[in-house]
């Protein structure tokens, strides 16, 4: 993926932690959305379907998920797709999910591209194979121009696994000159991660029942609020969406700070 020049992160963020300043959720719902799709393997043991089955049902409850956004005022939708450590699962379901995303791309590239959405992918691509990686590329190219929904897709993605590719990037930017140790600060990092043409998630969700970040976006969602929910993630709605965009919006986030 080729990098694109980093905005002004206070043109496209909510206020960070790192300006002390309060701020009230009221009345006012989330403009980026990360959500840990999870549940898919259970929605089709449940049943009496293989695995594979509920991934197939799971993907196309994405466009569901995206075609709501702008309703709800959701500009960003990050999800994750395949983490770096989903690898240790069968190799029939791992060829499986590679083909499902092969087909999905291939599938929804014009359907997304006429629908004003941009999408971008996150993630570690060397482990990926050749198709795939030059269908993400093209998507992402066809795509580029839009400024609808942005969906970003974390494939091959684990937040550890970003933070030391992007700790490797600084580095050698200190090495080679570019770049003095003394002028690396929590402002510096954010522009070597995946996600630096990004806002920070204001809410993460995670289907399924399960309570755990499982490595995902773990610098971005320092400040995130969490939603932890037993459906299903073939089984998760846009109205289920909407409820918790309305229930972000009563939330008051403060940033470390103390009410006023």
């Amino acid at each position: 993926m080729s990098r694109e020049p980093a905005p002004d992160r206070a043109l496209v963020a909510d206020p960070t932690p790192e300006t002390g300043a309060p701020t009230s959720a009221l009345a006012r719902g989330p403009r980026h959305v990360a959500i840990i799709m999870d549940g898919n393997g259970r929605w089709a043991q449940a049943r009496g379907r293989p695995r594979l089955f509920g991934h197939h049902a799971g993907a196309r409850r994405v466009g569901e998920i995206v075609q709501a956004c702008p309703a709800l005022g959701v500009k960003y939708l990050t999800i994750f797709a395949f983490s770096t450590e989903n690898w240790k699962r069968t190799q029939a379901e791992v060829a499986g999910l590679m083909s499902l995303f092969r087909r999905y791309i291939a599938k929804e590239m014009q359907v997304l591209a006429a629908k004003n959405v941009r999408v971008r992918f996150i993630g570690d691509r060397v482990r990926l194979d050749a198709k795939l990686i030059l269908l993400m590329d093209q998507l992402e190219h066809e795509t580029e121009g839009n400024d609808g929904t942005h969906l970003t897709i974390a494939l091959n993605y684990g937040g550890r696994d970003e933070v030391a590719r992007a700790t490797k990037r600084l580095a050698q930017d200190v090495a080679d000159g570019m770049l003095l140790p003394a002028d690396v600060d929590e402002e510096t990092l954010p522009k070597y991660l995946d996600t630096y043409v990004l806002p920070d998630p204001d809410l993460v969700i995670r289907t399924s029942g399960e309570a755990r970040i499982s490595n995902f976006l773990l610098w971005q969602s320092a400040y995130a609020e969490y939603e932890f929910i037993d459906t299903l993630w073939p089984d998760f709605t846009a109205e289920e969406l909407s409820r918790l965009c309305q229930s972000y919006g009563a939330r008051d986030r403060r940033f470390g700070a103390v009410p006023s």
